[in-house]
């Protein structure tokens, strides 16, 4: 598996990820994304997208890998790479994936919507 920037022909591939993990995130958002070099791939050795992450700036908008492939380090691979370089990043996500980013040191906050936190992450200097 290796992580990659995405490219327009990934449209499709990732769309179906993000949408088998339910995020609400639209087409249009996605492919302005990937448009900017905005949007990571977690790519299997037989050219399966395993895994999608979506940027705004430093903001992940969504993050997502096939449930059969999960716990396998992939969304770990994807937030690592985004943060590559970057001073920080932020998401807000459902309270269910919240060990996820606390594990990764995250700093996380609840958020007065039930259900919903949002994390801040800065890598050490």
């Amino acid at each position: 598996m290796h992580v990659r920037d995405a490219t327009a022909e990934d449209l499709t591939p990732v769309m179906n990820v993000l949408d088998g993990a339910v995020l609400a995130v639209d087409v249009e958002t996605v492919r302005a994304s990937i448009g900017r070099d905005a949007t990571l791939v977690a790519i299997s050795d037989e050219g399966q997208v395993l895994g999608a992450l979506v940027l705004d700036g430093c903001h992940i908008e969504a993050v997502a890998v096939r449930r059969r492939r999960r716990g396998q380090g992939i969304g770990t691979a994807l937030i690592t790479t985004a943060a590559d370089g970057r001073a920080s990043l932020t998401a807000e996500f459902d309270v269910a994936v919240r060990p996820f980013y606390e594990s990764l040191g995250f700093a996380v906050d609840s958020l007065e919507e039930p259900g919903r936190c949002r994390a801040v992450y800065r890598p050490a200097e």
